[in-house]
């Protein structure tokens, strides 16, 4: 068994209880996430069985989208409902529709982010939420992410819903901390769902009751079809060299670095590189 599942997971799971999941249902040891989603957060959430865990690599660089509440008003200490609130409600009424439109704007392109000392990062080899946990004190070093479009969905006061499609190792709490401080009253995430990563969309996921071994086969994502690579066809005579490791030469000449996916007599063979006029064999996939 060896693809990729579009899972809708379902708030109140971690990214890893949905592999336990997945591995007991199927009795397959090789599984993978792409990427963590926060245990209160729901929505789109590739998994990789099999052969597929080695390009799990490729898609944790995917693109994501979201929809999220922002509430206004007051601040958590993980930016989201589920911490301990941080002061009195402060008045947002002042606050128009125009504002909001105004200081999303300033977020768009690349930012600087600091991600929530509740969260998965690593400080010093342990997680950050441990060590928040048992009450130390620990710096996290800012770092860039690319905000793509942030889009105003509804405006309700103290609620604000917007879409928002970012790069990888965006933290969306941290984005609702930053605008309610920006717009000077505060702001933490009160819903999240991911609605796009890469490839897989929500309206083609699975939530994970309706898994079984029954349908496995018309859910299962190939290999190849997750991949947004372009393909590269090569004859098959040099496909033993490319198992082997070698590269090979090609026609074109290629300026820039360019991943690919190599067929020979229309067989996925793997993940390449096309780098001036060779090709080289980046991950084998067969």
């Amino acid at each position: 068994m060896d693809g990729v599942l579009n899972i809708l997971k379902p708030p109140g799971m971690t990214s890893h209880d949905v592999v336990d999941y997945i591995r007991k249902i199927f009795k397959v040891k090789k599984v993978g996430h792409t990427g963590t989603l926060d245990p209160g957060a729901a929505g789109v959430l590739p998994i990789c069985i099999g052969k597929a865990t080695k390009i799990v690599e490729y898609l944790t660089n995917d693109i994501k989208e979201y929809i999220c509440e922002l509430t206004l008003g007051n601040a958590t200490d993980t930016f989201d409902k589920y911490g301990n609130f941080l002061h009195e409600e402060k008045d947002c009424s002042y606050i128009t529709e125009n504002d909001i439109k105004k200081i999303i704007g300033c977020f768009l392109g690349e930012i600087e982010q600091i991600p929530p000392k509740y969260s998965a990062i690593k400080i010093n080899g342990k997680r950050a939420y441990e060590l928040a946990r048992h009450g130390v004190d620990i710096e996290i070093p800012s770092r860039k992410v690319f905000i793509y479009e942030i889009e105003l969905m509804h405006f309700s006061l103290p609620k604000v819903l917007l879409r928002v499609v970012c790069s990888k190792g965006t933290y969306i709490r941290t984005l609702c901390n930053d605008i309610g401080n920006a717009l000077g009253c505060s702001g933490y995430m009160s819903f999240l769902l991911r609605t796009r990563a890469g490839n897989f969309k929500i309206q083609d996921s699975i939530p994970l009751d309706m898994l079984s071994k029954d349908n496995i086969d018309e859910i299962l994502v190939k290999i190849e079809d997750a991949l947004d690579f372009p393909n590269f066809y090569v004859e098959n005579k040099y496909k033993k060299l490319l198992i082997n490791g070698n590269s090979i030469k090609v026609n074109r000449f290629h300026d820039k670095s360019k991943r690919v996916k190599i067929y020979c007599d229309k067989i996925f063979v793997g993940i390449g590189r096309l780098e001036k006029t060779f090709l080289y064999v980046e991950k084998l996939l067969i």
